[in-house]
């Protein structure tokens, strides 16, 4: 077992940082509990890609960052730099974004690693790649991922991507929920008083943004995209060939305090995609009061509360149905205020400082221990005179009469790692 530190050095393994052009919500996640865990006092190390013009080595907000390469040779070359200082850390976050970085090959048996899971992309894979190749990310994220984290464990950013990991890529290793967080706008804008429908993301295939093309034509409503990515010049394409150019603006990349005027000002957030981790957009448009119609799709169930922060679209059903009836409920001032109220209350129960607490509990547990993965699953919770409290086992009649307690459940396996009833410190 590995000597328990005050604080510990973490290296943070994410594909992108905050500031490359296509950095999205996972890059968000990454760096609010990189920058946390700086601030507490750990030393830490982001390692990522780098894209043109960004320098190779600096730091912000006390983290290192480090970039090496670019969409595929960030892989290699991450591995050969960890492995090269492979006893500089306690532990390491490894940032999976359609495949993880795999960093259990180089790094020392004892080192812990979190395997950080925002969606399972294996559908996706199909939309970027060719049919080869998307075998061959397939095989990455599924069959090796669960060989080379098996003696590990993973972390999950929503109840949707724990069900997709267990189903789909057949997980059986321990899975944590830390989710998002959200940063609350400092003067939040007047909410709902524009007609107009808004939608942020990253303009990439899954996100399946050509539907929002069709909604402003069949409803004749605007409809505001804020977002950058490689199926811009395309979407701007349809616009002009399709006449919408007085429906639907394409705003590109805008600064936090427009975006969240825009948004604000909007009477309905919309998401396409078929499918993501959590999606930070909606919890960000509900702490501006917006509410969100989105798809009945991995993540987005999770982020929206169907009929009180928002609307998903049922199986069958086009988004522009749901969009209609949606505007019509909210024609109503006073169901447009219940909204409201109800959408900044939900957002309001996500905080980027609880999410980096959570982690940072994982992080320490595991240092503890000389692992990531949680204790025997003999484990259980028993009562005795001073509360609930883990003992592990095997759990047999002389270990809890030893305990002089009383046996309540198995131990969970949050539990069984962070050695403490009821889980996450309060």
């Amino acid at each position: 077992m590995r000597r328990a530190k005050n604080r510990n050095s973490v290296a943070v393994v994410n594909w992108r940082d905050p500031w490359h052009p296509a950095a999205g919500g996972a890059e968000r996640y990454a760096w609010e509990l990189a920058r946390r865990f700086a601030a507490d006092g750990r030393r830490v190390d982001y390692v990522t890609g780098r894209a043109r013009g960004q320098r190779r080595r600096e730091t912000v907000d006390g983290v290192r960052i480090v970039r090496l390469g670019g969409r595929f040779t960030i892989y290699p070359l991450v591995l050969a730099w960890m492995l090269a200082r492979h006893r500089s850390w306690d532990a390491v976050l490894d940032c999976q974004n359609g495949i993880p970085f795999f960093t259990p090959w180089v790094l020392p048996r004892g080192v812990p690693v979190f395997c950080v899971v925002h969606h399972v992309h294996d559908e996706q894979f199909g939309m970027h790649f060719p049919a080869w190749l998307a075998r061959v990310g397939r095989f990455l994220e599924g069959p090796v991922a669960r060989r080379a984290y098996r003696r590990h464990a993973c972390v999950a950013v929503s109840p949707s991507t724990v069900a997709a990991m267990r189903e789909r890529l057949g997980w059986t290793g321990p899975v944590y929920l830390v989710p998002n967080g959200v940063v609350p706008p400092a003067s939040p804008p007047a909410t709902g008083d524009g007609a107009g429908l808004v939608c942020v993301s990253r303009l990439v295939p899954h996100k399946r943004l050509g539907r929002l093309l069709d909604l402003a034509e069949r409803l004749q409503t605007p409809v505001h995209i804020v977002g950058r990515g490689p199926d811009e010049d395309r979407l701007r394409a349809d616009v002009a060939a399709r006449g919408l150019g007085d429906l639907v603006t394409l705003h590109g990349y805008l600064p936090e305090a427009e975006k969240n005027a825009l948004v604000g000002r909007s009477r309905l957030h919309l998401s396409t995609s078929r499918g993501e981790g959590w999606g930070l957009s909606v919890t960000e448009a509900a702490a501006l009061g917006v509410p969100t119609v989105a798809y009945d799709v991995d993540g987005l169930r999770d982020a929206v509360r169907d009929g009180v922060t928002g609307w998903l679209v049922p199986a069958g059903e086009d988004v522009e149905d749901t969009v209609e009836r949606a505007l019509k409920e909210l024609a109503d001032p006073r169901r447009r205020r219940e909204t409201a109220a109800a959408c900044r209350d939900w957002a309001g129960r996500f905080d980027w400082a609880r999410s980096a607490a959570r982690m940072a509990a994982l992080v320490d547990a595991a240092v503890r221990r000389g692992t990531a993965h949680s204790a025997r699953p003999e484990a259980a919770v028993v009562r005795d005179a001073d509360g609930e409290r883990v003992v592990e086992g095997p759990v047999r009649d002389e270990v809890l009469e030893r305990c002089e307690a009383e046996p309540v459940r198995t131990a969970t396996e949050l539990e069984r790692l962070l050695g403490r009833a009821g889980g996450w410190p309060r």
